[in-house]
């Protein structure tokens, strides 16, 4: 069996409108439409949720190119190119 707990709630004017608009088109209690369109809002989305793949793609390193030195090779690179931006007055 549920539990019910009685609470205030401020709802702004428009929703109590659209709401009891519901209820009267449904021939439902207020209370059990406020329920009902709580419970869907705190669904996660149904459907929207599907996996992201990215296809497989051959690296085609050049030569001397060490991945395990990536993190340093970007940071190299990054500051070679402060320096030519810096040099060219950028």
């Amino acid at each position: 069996m549920m539990s019910l707990m009685r609470t205030t709630l401020t709802v702004d004017d428009d929703l109590v409108a659209t709401l009891k608009q519901r209820a009267r088109e449904r021939n439902l209690p207020f209370k059990q439409v406020v329920n009902e369109v709580l419970r869907a809002g705190l669904e996660p989305p149904a459907g929207r949720s599907r996996r992201y793949a990215v296809p497989a793609q051959r690296l085609r390193l050049r030569e001397g190119i060490n991945l395990d030195k990536a993190l340093a090779l970007a940071g190299e690179l990054e500051d070679r190119e402060l320096v030519r931006k810096l040099a060219r007055g950028r």
